[in-house]
């Protein structure tokens, strides 16, 4: 008798405890989806060069579950300009967050580039990247994370650039990644990203090392239904212009 009722305790401990943790997780996710859903739409402005800054420990997070979330822009005006060059390394935000368990010698402030990386990173279903040149190798480990984690990335880009050395396109496809690119006698020159259909991010930055550590770049991102609709048809129409089936075995030269 006892020990079934020692059984029967043992059973409601183990069941109220099950109970307990699913009801933490219910009460963090929907804590989490509220504050996504009250939040302002995302208004940022990002100025390049950036300072060169750790982001091994975004990259990091990213394999463990995700990174923290991109830190909304400072209170007063919905535009904010990212620090720059001459910027501080003590920073805030996400990026100090995810640094705090880096032991490496580079800082760990945030830079244009580690905010960059916060926004792409922040796909969760689909991730569009129409590109001229993508040879960065932080973005392209993020856009590989992110594809190994179940998000549909499609890439557009340009069939000459994407033959130069240290072009990531080779190890996005590589990776399973579906890649398209043009063959016409103009090059494919957009410089956009569109995260989960709902975010926009476009501006003059390549996407490569090169530019953003050295040349003068911008690059807006925007939660906006109208101007993300307009890009998104853009590249749906570039997606299917160069479908492969669409391909001739001599294109002209350009």
């Amino acid at each position: 008798m006892w020990r079934m009722r020692w059984q029967t305790l043992g059973l409601t401990a183990v069941s109220v405890g099950l109970a307990l943790e699913t009801l933490g997780f219910l009460v963090g996710w929907l804590r989490q989806h509220l504050r996504r859903r009250h939040r302002p739409p995302r208004r940022e402005v990002l100025f390049f060069p950036s300072q060169v800054t750790c982001t091994e420990a975004l990259l990091n997070a990213q394999r463990q579950g995700g990174p923290p979330e991109a830190a909304p822009a400072a209170a007063g005006p919905d535009v904010r300009r990212s620090p720059g060059p001459a910027a501080g390394a003590a920073g805030s935000g996400a990026a100090a967050v995810a640094a705090s368990s880096c032991l490496c010698p580079l800082p760990h402030g945030e830079s244009s580039l580690s905010r960059l990386l916060q926004y792409v990173l922040s796909a969760h279903s689909s991730l569009e990247l129409c590109l001229f040149a993508f040879s960065n190798p932080q973005l392209g480990r993020a856009v590989h994370l992110l594809h190994q984690q179940g998000v549909r990335v499609r890439v557009v880009t340009d069939c000459d650039y994407m033959a130069l050395n240290g072009s990531q396109i080779g190890r996005l496809r590589k990776a399973g990644i579906q890649v398209r690119h043009d063959q016409g006698a103009g090059y494919m020159h957009h410089k956009f990203a569109i995260v989960d259909k709902k975010m926009l991010i476009t501006g003059s930055l390549n996407w490569t090392t090169q530019a953003i550590q050295n040349n003068r770049e911008n690059v807006l991102i925007v939660e906006d239904e109208e101007y993300v609709r307009l890009f998104l048809e853009e590249f749906e129409r570039i997606w299917e212009e160069f479908n492969p089936v669409n391909y001739t075995f001599f294109p002209q030269r350009k």
